[in-house]
């Protein structure tokens, strides 16, 4: 068994760092669904779920709270690196005992998704026959991940959720949710992200899969008994991806032309955004899969909530619960427009709020601040909403 974590930089990064069974569980707590079929027909067998959770429900299970979290996100919203979790909680200025999501107040969960890597059944998981799913493992949509989660609700006995919020794949979530089941949504919360995906992303999103399968140790995706993975391939749509979630101004004013400390560009070295980017590539392949990451990817590729509801609007009016909606004011990868779509068409919005912020896409990531009043916003409205129904 591995203590897996906490991140190191140490040796050669491994064909898939995903979290395997056997490996240390950290806080991850597990459910299994004996039977799931996809929505494109396939099935799976028995389904592990992996999720954590804060806090206590209280006498009448009302009080539960669900995260749904980003593309290379997991079920560790809040913690410190450690066992089992390579890195520190993603969320953690939100969600703590006097942080926004209070959790002296509130319970609160979050599982990793339907084809992730850490934990939750993905094409790293052993499949009937022993071996990892790798290629085999099916197309998965955010329709299916919602049902997983939907699964999870109930094995946890939790009636409604008082609020549901995420950010960009986890905020797709959050509209699929509100759709589909918005008797069990009290109130959500979606922070950049969209209601159908545009065609620029589709093209970002292709780009970055073409980059891991044409990595010569991708192996069609059957790479994990392999000394070396698709780790430059993936390496190389995290730099693509992240371009698209940092703006052109922060990069310009934090990185200029400046050379990465003794290297010189004329000379072969780089410069200094060279070395932030590859930073961030052999970050990812340290925790991460790739073919979590194109299973994922490809997810969001085909997230269009009006598909087969009558278009966007018909599904967003559906929407009727409180739904507060953020967009960040230097997304280039969501840009406003598509949240303001969805506030025109959802009878549940209020307004677009707008996070103002220099990081671009990344901004809910950086911006805690800002992020806490826009949960303590939805929080109160998703409350005044139970109140007048009790």
């Amino acid at each position: 068994m591995s203590d897996y974590g906490p991140l190191t930089y140490e040796g050669d990064p491994p064909a898939s760092a995903a979290w395997r069974e056997g490996d240390h569980p950290g806080n991850r707590q597990f459910i299994e669904i004996p039977r799931f079929v996809t929505q494109s027909g396939f099935e799976l067998g028995r389904v592990t779920v992996a999720y954590e959770t804060w806090g206590e429900l209280n006498p009448d299970r009302s009080n539960a709270i669900y995260i749904c979290h980003a593309l290379t996100g997991d079920s560790h919203v809040a913690g410190p690196a450690g066992p089992g979790h390579v890195t520190s909680g993603w969320w953690d200025s939100l969600v703590g005992a006097g942080r926004p999501i209070d959790t002296d107040q509130y319970f609160v969960v979050c599982a990793n998704v339907l084809g992730g890597a850490q934990g939750t059944t993905g094409p790293s998981s052993i499949s009937p026959d022993g071996n990892p799913w790798g290629s085999r493992f099916p197309v998965v949509t955010i329709s299916d991940m919602v049902e997983v989660e939907r699964h999870l609700m109930q094995v946890l006995q939790i009636p409604q959720w008082l609020l549901m919020l995420g950010p960009s794949l986890g905020g797709m979530r959050v509209l699929e949710w509100m759709s589909q089941y918005p008797e069990l949504v009290r109130g959500g919360l979606v922070l950049g992200s969209t209601a159908a995906v545009s065609a620029d992303q589709i093209g970002i999103h292709a780009t970055q899969i073409i980059a891991i399968e044409s990595d010569p140790h991708f192996h069609n995706g059957d790479y994990y008994d392999q000394v070396v993975g698709p780790v430059l391939g993936m390496g190389l749509a995290r730099r693509i991806a992240h371009l698209s979630y940092r703006s052109e101004t922060e990069l310009d004013v934090r990185f200029g032309r400046s050379p990465q400390d003794d290297e010189d560009p004329y000379e072969g070295g780089r410069f200094a955004v060279e070395s932030y980017l590859d930073h961030h590539a052999e970050k990812l392949a340290r925790r991460f899969d790739a073919n979590s990451y194109i299973a994922l990817t490809r997810a969001m590729s085909l997230f269009d909530l009006g598909r087969n509801r009558g278009g966007v609007a018909q599904a967003l009016s559906r929407i009727t619960p409180p739904l507060t909606v953020v967009g960040i004011d230097s997304d280039r990868l969501f840009p406003l427009r598509l949240q303001q779509e969805i506030v025109d068409l959802t009878p549940g919005a209020d307004r677009l709020h707008i996070l103002r912020s220099p990081y671009g896409h990344d901004g809910f990531l950086v911006e805690n601040e800002q992020v806490g009043e826009f949960t303590r916003h939805a929080l109160a409205r998703a409350e005044k909403e139970a109140t007048i129904e009790r």
